[in-house]
């Protein structure tokens, strides 16, 4: 049994944007949370709520399957914190692609830096889970000496990351063990393949097509630069995403930092 310990006032600490209420906006954000606490961790994850508000967390980085943290608690030096989450092997990665290859819609979206919810079916018809399914698939650490796994300070670095979930969503595939370049490229690799059939056909209707037709003698025609009475721009409408292209450069990790 540890005594209640006030922690140490942290500088430059990652403070969460929430101040009161339920963290994350994004639904993806809210199941993250909401898995974790599916697994009944009590009021661990009410104390480190708390830590997370008040900036205790200095530092949090998440790579492929990993999440490592300091954390500033009642000793003066911060304790680390390591979270393992398990990933999905190729195999499993590679039968996701495949599933969401046919959902242009969820493509599209990913694309633009959203996460849409039915996103999760795919993930179940591949027979894998977008979300660890169970405790067992989180290994975490903290070099605090409470006993209890999580502790509050691991509990923090959870809430901090729900809130970079509503920033990035992509870093929840990367805790699952894909990039979004890895992923993107395999949606590519995928379609590739789908598409060889139809490509190799129009290539040799193309060829056979231009091998009879004679290069134009006018330069501005031959690179299309001629006279266009009427120029077509289509219909004008609003984007279905706000600043979609900002999104496609990804974010500022916990740039909230002081």
């Amino acid at each position: 049994y540890f005594p209640p310990s006030k922690p140490k006032t942290a500088k430059g600490g990652i403070k969460a944007q929430s101040k009161r209420g339920a963290f994350g906006e994004s639904w993806w954000a809210k199941r993250w949370l909401e898995v974790l606490s599916g697994f009944n961790l009590g009021a661990r994850l009410t104390r480190g709520r708390s830590y997370a508000r008040s900036g205790q967390v200095l530092s949090v980085e998440i790579g492929v399957g990993a999440i490592s943290a300091k954390v500033q608690g009642s000793h003066s030096k911060p304790y680390t914190v390591t979270i393992r989450v398990k990933t999905l092997s190729p195999a499993e990665w590679s039968t996701v692609a495949t599933v969401l290859s046919h959902e242009a819609g969820h493509v599209a979206a990913l694309l633009a830096g959203q996460m849409p919810q039915a996103l999760e079916d795919v993930f179940t018809k591949a027979k894998v889970s977008l979300f660890p399914s169970r405790y067992e698939d989180l290994m975490t650490e903290c070099s605090c000496p409470d006993w209890s796994n999580p502790c509050k300070h691991i509990a923090a670095v959870y809430f901090l990351v729900a809130e970079e979930f509503d920033r990035d969503p992509f870093l929840l595939f990367k805790l699952r063990g894909m990039t979004r370049t890895g992923l993107l490229e395999m949606l590519q690799d995928v379609q590739a393949e789908d598409d060889t059939p139809h490509t190799e056909a129009h290539a040799q209707t193309s060829a056979s097509i231009h091998a009879r037709e004679p290069l134009p003698i006018d330069c501005s025609t031959f690179w299309g630069q001629g006279a266009q009475e009427d120029l077509a721009l289509g219909e004008v409408s609003v984007p279905a995403v706000k600043a979609s292209l900002v999104y496609r450069l990804g974010a500022f990790p916990f740039w909230r930092g002081q």
